[in-house]
């Protein structure tokens, strides 16, 4: 794959907005490398550092058990502030929150290679044990890479009750390491000491940007290697939602969503029900964000316009938290 060509990115604001697959395009030394923020939980918030785990907990005032979701960032590691915007916008409709980080924070690589599933899996126990949590009632929550993660982690916990993934993937990933500008050589996620496998990228297109090196999982000529890298949705049983802007330009985030719900129909998997956005693009997913904010002109920096964009923000978002409210409901 070639990068040499690749537009520099704001690391801001996707921090700022959930996270992108962010590349630099040129040798790191000379720009130095981009700064993982790690925030603080905030006064309705807990530091969770033990046992192996990283991340802030947000509780739900009152008496419980309440529902409960193990929340994802994406590529910019850490604990970043859009996820963090989330986890605020989760705890106030109820729902116990775990913002959980994978790569980034104090005693984690600062590369996005081979995480291990089992770490999802030990933050999903860690959140299910708590007595202020229904075990029958979790879910979990991804934007972006996290997305990918949130739907790997889908397909071996049979025991969630939703899943929700933003800008999502159908298939596994290389990770991202901005030591090396970005590229690298291993998968984003390990199994039982082992990589994922992970779908090829493509060659740069100067014309299409960043988005032509994934382009590849639309190849029908590369059936084979898009089913090896394949998430396997159909081994969850838990239903999935998938918010994607059809106007993308950091990853074909609609037409993955659409393999995924084909997928899972295909192979008698769980229910999948995609909200795409006409002119909205890699912020499409999140809590709204007002006309007034400073960060509203450069919503559709990555596809879609900013009006779009906040349109879906302000649109999707309620349907997300009504199809929590409904997935984590007590039975």
């Amino acid at each position: 794959m070639k990068w040499k060509n690749a537009a520099m990115v704001s690391g801001g604001l996707a921090v700022l907005l959930g996270g992108a697959a962010l590349f630099r395009a040129l040798a790191p030394d000379r720009y130095g490398l981009p700064e993982i923020e790690v925030r603080a939980p905030g006064p309705t918030g807990k530091r969770i550092a033990s046992a192996g785990l990283f991340g802030n907990y947000f509780p739900v005032p009152g008496s419980g058990p309440h529902p409960a979701v193990l929340l994802l960032g994406g590529s910019e590691g850490g604990l970043g502030s859009g996820a963090h915007q989330m986890a605020l916008a989760l705890q106030k409709e109820g729902f116990a929150v775990f913002h959980l980080a994978y790569f980034g924070a104090p005693g984690q690589s600062d590369a996005l290679e081979g995480v291990p599933l089992e770490l999802f899996d030990k933050g999903l126990d860690w959140l299910k044990a708590r007595p202020d949590v229904d075990p029958a009632r979790v879910a979990v929550m991804g934007a972006s890479k996290g997305a990918e993660a949130a739907l790997l982690v889908a397909s071996r916990r049979p025991d969630l009750t939703a899943v929700v993934a933003g800008m999502p993937t159908s298939v596994a990933w290389n990770g991202i390491n901005w030591s090396s500008g970005g590229q690298s050589k291993h998968a984003s996620w390990s199994a039982r000491g082992h990589e994922l496998p992970t779908m090829p990228f493509g060659d740069w297109n100067q014309a299409d940007g960043i988005i032509s090196v994934y382009r590849t999982v639309e190849d029908p000529a590369r059936q084979a290697a898009t089913e090896r890298a394949a998430i396997p949705i159909e081994r969850s049983r838990a239903p999935v939602l998938l918010v994607c802007g059809e106007a993308e330009t950091m990853w074909p985030a609609c037409p993955m969503a659409q393999q995924v719900a084909a997928r899972s129909k295909a192979r008698s998997g769980p229910p999948v029900t995609v909200l795409a956005y006409k002119d909205a693009g890699h912020f499409v997913f999140g809590p709204p964000i007002a006309k007034d904010h400073p960060i509203y002109p450069r919503l559709g920096e990555y596809g879609g316009s900013p009006a779009g964009n906040a349109a879906a923000r302000a649109d999707g978002w309620p349907r997300v938290v009504a199809f929590l409210r409904l997935a984590l409901a007590a039975s």
